[in-house]
């Protein structure tokens, strides 16, 4: 079975100039900056890729694109609101290299813990890949994975693993206690306490600020490996410096104002800024500037 080595970054989707349609050029040159940078992987069309926005097949077409452009290993995010659209990603990305899947309850309705358990058990006898697919648990934008259907598809074997993004501690504690009877993959996606789980156990963590400065995050998962918790404290208040200012924003438009101000194009927006937000911008870009060099020296880069 694949296991990530190395900072996994959670791509965003960049867009045409004047419309908001996915723009492939921009997308695949954003794969090039992340691998020439220091991602271990890629993930794309998860939350920070905003794939609601997609169609299907934009998002099919897109995912065999990166993963035969990416040096690094990519990790597609299957989820869609039905079943079938979901099954169809899976397996196109099973069949093109794709290392693995990351798969949520479908969205935007609310769906009860007997639908997600029936959504996951029929997902999993029909798709077609001999890949590892792994749960994906990010109950603020989705459906939460209730307790008990996560650790019956992990017991059972019924998936490889699951990325938890939760930032629920409990939650997490209990997805450590129960892999010494079935393990499995188990990614920390949450940033709020990405260090402690690293440290607790988990395989890797998934980060959506390493898609805007991969390098930070290279460093902070070299620096956990090695057991150097001095270069370690310093990475991580890099990280927590970063995240605080790009909190500020809607979704991932904080990431993309900082890929913007490294060079690369992210098109149009999915919705406009606010007066308020492009001032906010305008200070984050002037803040940014000063503060990358800096991160970049204590990165080693």
């Amino acid at each position: 079975m694949w296991k990530p080595e190395g900072a996994i970054a959670a791509a965003v989707t960049p867009s045409r100039p004047d419309t908001f349609q996915m723009d492939m050029g921009a997308s695949l040159e954003l794969i090039d900056f992340l691998c020439s940078h220091g991602a271990g992987a890629i993930t794309v069309f998860g939350p920070n890729g905003e794939f609601p926005h997609f169609p299907v097949e934009d998002r099919i077409r897109l995912a065999h694109l990166a993963i035969k452009r990416s040096r690094a290993p990519v990790i597609v995010n299957a989820t869609c609101s039905n079943l079938d659209d979901a099954v169809a990603i899976t397996d196109h990305a099973g069949s093109n290299g794709a290392a693995a899947i990351f798969i949520q309850p479908p969205f935007y309705y609310h769906y009860e813990p007997p639908e997600i358990r029936e959504f996951f058990l029929r997902y999993s006898e029909e798709v077609n890949v001999e890949i590892p697919v792994l749960l994906y648990h990010s109950p603020v934008f989705h459906n939460s994975i209730p307790w008990e259907v996560a650790s019956e598809l992990l017991t059972r074997g019924i998936v490889a693993g699951i990325k938890d993004s939760s930032g629920d501690w409990e939650y997490f504690e209990r997805l450590l206690a129960i892999r010494g009877a079935a393990p499995f993959l188990l990614f920390a996606g949450n940033e709020s306490v990405l260090l402690r789980a690293r440290r607790a156990g988990a395989d890797a963590f998934v980060s959506s600020c390493a898609c805007a400065v991969p390098e930070l995050f290279a460093a902070l998962e070299e620096a956990i490996r090695k057991g150097d918790n001095e270069q370690t404290g310093r990475l991580e208040t890099l990280q927590n410096e970063f995240l605080s200012r790009v909190a500020d924003f809607p979704g991932p438009m904080g990431i993309k104002e900082a890929l913007e101000a490294r060079g690369l194009k992210m098109g149009k927006r999915a919705i406009p800024f606010a007066p308020e937000t492009r001032r906010r911008a305008e200070v984050f870009r002037d803040w940014f500037q000063i503060w990358l060099p800096n991160m970049l020296k204590a990165a080693g880069g």
